[in-house]
């Protein structure tokens, strides 16, 4: 395919959370600095529409639930077609290895089409070799090789610089906390979280130190962080702010990760969110991949233990063993890095 000089609409396709949304970002990003005066659609599901609150790069979202159940699904993808063939795309991106994501490029009937090969990529005009052994931005920067020269870099954030901390919290003397997941991780039997007691042997190590710490959480987190906060050593100490569902955006909680002396959390979206801002994180993974998920800087650390199975989520199973012992970590091992 000849590189043109200049793409004026473009689509790109992205389904999945809010954390793949933002480890897509330097494709985002690239693409406009190549093709300064274009315009960008994401297309994306519902649930991860907060991501233009991250990326203003994006010009428009398209939400299509894909993922929908029985005739939904089949229905809310007429629709996104049908909204597609309306905007006149130069070209279309898309990540996502099932042979079905070129089936769908080729419907939308968009003269460019890039995705992964598959046994379906003839419909592509271009398709690329999937390399999923590296760490996910660059897997997705791979997409735009045909057609951008730039070299990817770590997803990046930009944080209001005139934020002021809540309750009094000052810049670099406060950590940050995020335990939880999605409750769509959970009911897919996707476990990536510690049990309750590690967070609360860990909180109150932290504050037995005289760390003030900020618990956050959203609505899928409501029964962790009611645990922890229900321990009174926690709960009747001074230096404990439970923060729980009062962050009014994804870019309150990236402007108050970017001013934490550290963050503390899960392979989840807030994670990415933390490296968006490069604070820096420790980040607990129990069976997925540290390597593919987290990128390598000095800022960041994976927090794992040695269970000689793991990682084993995605490239041997798509749920979690009977016993997810790689999900039993030491609090103490933060505590020392700390």
């Amino acid at each position: 395919m000849a590189q043109k000089e200049q793409y004026n609409n473009i689509l790109l396709i992205n389904w999945g959370g809010i954390g793949d949304e933002i480890l897509f970002m330097p494709v985002i990003k690239n693409l406009k600095n190549t093709f300064k005066n274009c315009k960008i659609t994401l297309a994306l599901e519902p649930r991860s529409a907060g991501i233009v609150q991250l990326c203003p790069e994006i010009n428009n979202i398209i939400k299509a639930d894909i993922k929908a159940h029985g005739i939904k699904k089949y229905l809310n993808v007429l629709k996104f077609l049908a909204d597609v063939k309306t905007k006149n795309f130069d070209i279309v991106i898309s990540s996502g290895k099932s042979p079905l994501v070129a089936i769908l490029l080729f419907l939308t009937g968009i003269k460019e089409r890039i995705g992964y090969k598959s046994k379906t990529s003839f419909l592509l005009t271009k398709s690329i070799t999937l390399n999923e052994n590296q760490y996910a931005s660059n897997m997705y920067h791979d997409l735009i090789s045909p057609i951008c020269n730039l070299t990817c870099e770590l997803p990046k954030i930009e944080i209001d610089k005139k934020y002021i901390l809540p309750h009094n919290l000052v810049s670099g003397e406060f950590i940050a906390i995020h335990p939880g997941v999605s409750k769509m991780s959970i009911k897919k039997n996707i476990l990536k979280c510690p049990k309750l007691d590690f967070w609360k042997n860990l909180i109150i190590k932290l504050l037995e130190k005289g760390e003030r710490v900020v618990l956050f959480g959203t609505g899928d987190d409501e029964e962790l962080i009611s645990g922890i906060a229900a321990e009174k050593k926690i709960a009747l100490n001074q230096n404990f702010i439970n923060y729980f569902n009062k962050t009014k955006s994804l870019l309150e909680m990236a402007n108050m990760f970017s001013q934490a002396k550290c963050v503390i959390c899960v392979d989840s979206a807030p994670m990415h969110v933390a490296v968006g801002v490069n604070a820096k994180t420790f980040a607990i993974f129990g069976p997925t991949n540290e390597k593919k998920l987290l990128a390598k800087n000095e800022n960041f650390y994976a927090i794992k233990n040695h269970t000689p199975c793991r990682p084993c989520l995605w490239h041997k199973r798509a749920q979690n063993c009977d016993n997810s012992k790689c999900l039993e970590i030491d609090y103490k091992e933060i505590i020392s890095k700390i």
